[in-house]
């Protein structure tokens, strides 16, 4: 492993990092018999619309891939191995990641489709990288972990990934620049992290998504037929919350898409706004396939 051109004093706090992430540098063999278990990882919560943002840390929303990089292996959020090229992981820091695999806004279906390949592309991972919004498992506040994150890039001379820019918005004015901006150049929104926070696991009151549009997933029950132009197609999925809400996803579709519409069983992202006093979604709309391991 190349050593890493910066002063000991930053060079020790990397390593207590290492330390404190327990993680394996790369090129060192796996425990026998080891199984990979699902990572960790902090998680969004949806934001009100009228969040204050002082206090936080402000980046856009990525549209990408989730992946746990460990100091050894890079996964998904399933624990299940990505199939990235060598020279993508060896690129890589003995120091834990977590973020999204992201090749611009727009890309997640082609984004989707070269990390779930079992054979690597390079031409393809060439366009990707690695966009890293955390150390986890990493000592100190998330503003402490965000100039570390910096640090840490220009020292190892980063070429595949890269840490997510965050910025301050001193009002919920600038705020709504910032999302509007954002979405008219074709993002999803935005993440307000707690600058004070320290790491953390799972859902909490320091993460959050700021969209136009909320987002959830729900099952599939079943297919209901189309009608008129959309005779011997599907017309709406019946689905059902995590929670047992039951309601039907009846736009946002292709036409290729209801003609081979998602199973019954599976899981699927829809887009809505804002749910009734009984929980339905409003104007729920289909967004995309779920894969719980992304």
């Amino acid at each position: 492993m190349t050593s890493f051109d910066i002063p000991c004093t930053r060079r020790q706090a990397l390593v207590a990092v290492a330390a404190a992430c327990a993680v394996t540098r790369v090129g060192a063999k796996p425990r026998a018999g080891a199984t990979p278990d699902s990572p960790q990882v902090a998680l969004l919560s949806e934001a009100r619309a009228d969040i204050d943002p002082r206090g936080y840390l402000v980046s856009e929303k990525l549209d990408g891939v989730r992946a746990i990089w460990d100091g050894l292996r890079l996964r998904f959020r399933s624990g299940r191995p990505v199939s990235a090229p060598d020279w993508f992981i060896q690129a890589l820091p003995p120091v834990a990641l977590d973020g999204e695999l992201w090749g611009g806004r727009n890309r997640f279906d082609a984004v989707s489709g070269t990390v779930r390949s079992d054979k690597a592309a390079d031409a393809r991972w060439r366009a990707l990288r690695l966009m890293v919004f955390d150390l986890p498992g990493a000592p100190g506040d998330f503003a402490s972990r965000t100039a570390l994150m910096a640090e840490l890039a220009i020292a190892s001379h980063a070429t595949v990934w890269s840490p997510v820019e965050q910025s301050r918005m001193p009002d919920r004015a600038a705020l709504q620049q910032r999302l509007d901006s954002v979405v008219r150049g074709g993002g999803e929104g935005l993440v307000l992290h707690c600058a004070a926070a320290l790491w953390s696991p799972g859902r909490s009151h320091a993460l959050w998504k700021l969209k136009p549009l909320h987002d959830a997933e729900a099952q599939v029950l079943s297919h209901e037929p189309g009608r008129g132009r959309l005779a011997d197609l599907m017309g709406a999925l019946r689905v059902r919350t995590a929670s047992g809400i039951e309601f039907r996803i009846g736009t946002g579709f292709t036409d290729a898409e209801r003609r081979d519409p998602p199973p019954v069983g599976s899981w699927i992202s829809y887009t809505h706004r804002g749910v009734t006093p009984s929980g339905v979604p409003r104007f729920a709309s289909y967004w995309r396939p779920h894969d719980a391991e992304l």
